[in-house]
């Protein structure tokens, strides 16, 4: 495969984990835009990026740019990533992949129309040991599911531009972490959340002197279209958790828990007791062993992860077919999902989240 010309837009913190990815799959780090042509400059001599571009519409029209990385505010998604797929060129939008629904579907019809390889970052999907614990559920009939996604970077009462809705939209921590975390439920599983019905509490009524309008915390009680239930918890404010995403799967034989903090083991819960099953190439299924790129012993983390996304990206844009890359579709799934999370709280009741069609 030739190296891909890679192109960035936006330059904050997954700026950095992009063009690390981006970098370690062997990719040409081609140009970057900022917010502004001077922060965009600092940020290509920081991130080792070969220019920087005053805006988007001047990164187009460089025909030698494979791919664009679309890393910029929860409201600027859409439309940046419309635009990157009207000049021609494959995308990867991170999530929200646009603020409602209407408009990720928009998306999806547009990258499809156009051909072009599209992808939304739900790197937790390439943890060997999430793959593995989906090669042992898939088939199985699933009892109930224990999820969660809690962090505490907001726990100290601190401002940050999502919070705001004009700049990350309606939904703050559901949006931002618990798209990761139903995507995850969903892809482990093999089956699609039918229904749900959620609640929701902000800690701070005021962040930097305004109000807050965006959600700290919401809790889900959910049902597989399978017949199991579950429930799911995400927080920005749980104090001492750094970026905790866990869940637990029961099924008929067996259940298995992954812990993100901690990724290189799977608990597996048998009738006789539990065992902690260790990332070992040679005991996995194909799709986990094709992930864990060192011997066990040798940590991977979150970096690797996202790492190993990236590289699957890459490889659909040379032609080839990699399992379980998460597409525009999954973002729209996404959206849908949070839209519902929202509708249930407005309507303090159970909301049906079975699959639609993209039109």
């Amino acid at each position: 495969m030739s190296a891909i010309s890679a192109g960035f837009v936006g330059a904050g913190f997954m700026g950095d984990v992009h063009t690390r990815a981006a970098r370690a799959n062997g990719a040409r780090l081609a140009g970057l835009v900022g917010s502004t042509p001077e922060r965009g400059e600092a940020a290509a001599r920081r991130l080792g990026v070969e220019r920087a571009y005053p805006d988007l519409e001047a990164m187009l029209a460089d025909p030698s740019i494979d791919v664009v990385h679309v890393l910029s505010p929860n409201a600027l998604h859409a439309e940046q990533a419309l635009a990157v797929i009207e000049s021609g060129k494959n995308v990867v939008c991170e999530k929200p992949l646009a603020i409602g629904s209407a408009a990720a579907a928009a998306l999806v019809e547009a990258a499809e129309g156009a051909g072009m390889v599209n992808a939304v970052p739900f790197a937790y999907r390439f943890h060997p040991m999430v793959r593995e614990a989906r090669s042992r559920t898939h088939g199985q009939r699933i009892l109930t599911v224990d999820a969660r996604y809690l962090q505490d970077w907001l726990a100290d009462g601190s401002d940050d531009w999502r919070v705001d809705p004009a700049a990350g939209g309606r939904s703050r921590a559901f949006a931002d972490i618990g798209s990761h975390l139903v995507d995850m439920i969903e892809f482990v599983t093999g089956e699609r959340i039918i229904r749900l019905v959620a609640r929701s509490s902000t800690a701070f009524p005021e962040r930097g002197g305004r109000e807050v309008l965006t959600e700290d915390a919401v809790a889900l009680l959910l049902e597989l279209e399978g017949g199991g239930i579950g429930t799911a918890l995400v927080s920005q404010v749980a104090t001492g958790r750094k970026n905790q995403l866990a869940f637990e799967v029961a099924t008929d034989g067996a259940s298995f828990a992954f812990d993100q903090e901690h990724p290189d083991d799977l608990w597996v819960g048998l009738a006789e007791g539990g065992l902690a099953l260790a990332r070992d190439a040679a005991r996995l299924s194909p799709d986990a062993a094709r992930l864990s790129i060192v011997p066990v012993g040798h940590p991977l983390g979150y970096l690797d992860a996202f790492t190993a996304f990236v590289g699957d990206v890459y490889a659909a844009i040379a032609g080839e077919v990699r399992d379980g890359l998460p597409t525009f579709r999954d973002g729209l799934r996404a959206a849908r999902l949070t839209d519902a999370v929202l509708a249930s709280i407005d309507r303090d009741g159970w909301t049906d989240t079975s699959p639609e069609p993209i039109d």
